[in-house]
């Protein structure tokens, strides 16, 4: 039986019936809705982590495997990665945004590495993610870098989306 099966298995037996985080735990948000909607991606998975999973356009079609670090074969893309991959390009994206809004030549070479990474949340069960970001906007002064950095951590739908659920980390490299 996997990592991931077991830790299932026993989260679910401890479970409480109620009240999972204790009120004072919860950090206040302000929820994000809607205006207008602009662009709604659809995917399809089967099978959970060892299966597969594709978008209705089916510009994405993959198979999907449990990381051998969660009793896994690791022989497919993992959640984590996808999870990487669209915060990353998003992210970057945003930093693209705010410097344009603030008048500031992001270099092309600019790249947003995320480290996206699965574990145990301390004090609860089940598991948890956290995230380091490393910017790399190559001859923008560090101030400025870090200055577009912040804001499109405050802009980008992705941090916006995990704000007050899961540890960020950002960094200039």
């Amino acid at each position: 039986m996997s990592l991931l099966t077991r830790t299932l298995r026993h989260t679910a037996s401890h479970l409480p019936t109620r009240n999972l985080v204790p009120r004072a735990a919860v950090q206040a948000r302000t929820l994000v809705t809607l205006e207008k909607n602009v662009y709604t991606a659809v995917a399809t998975s089967t099978g959970g982590r060892n299966g597969t999973s594709r978008t209705d356009d089916g510009k994405l079609d993959i198979v999907l495997a449990t990381p051998k670090e969660l009793g896994g074969n690791g022989a497919g893309v993992n959640p984590e990665q996808l999870f990487a991959s669209g915060y990353s390009a998003c992210f970057l994206g945003a930093m693209g945004a705010i410097a344009r809004m603030k008048k500031v030549a992001l270099p092309a070479s600019t790249t947003v590495k995320a480290h996206v990474t699965i574990g145990k949340p301390v004090g609860r069960e089940g598991f948890g993610l956290a995230v380091v970001l490393d910017v790399n906007a190559p001859g923008l002064a560090k101030e400025i870098a870090a200055e577009v950095v912040h804001a499109a951590h405050e802009f980008c739908p992705y941090s916006l989306a995990i704000k007050g659920n899961i540890e960020v980390k950002l960094n200039i490299v």
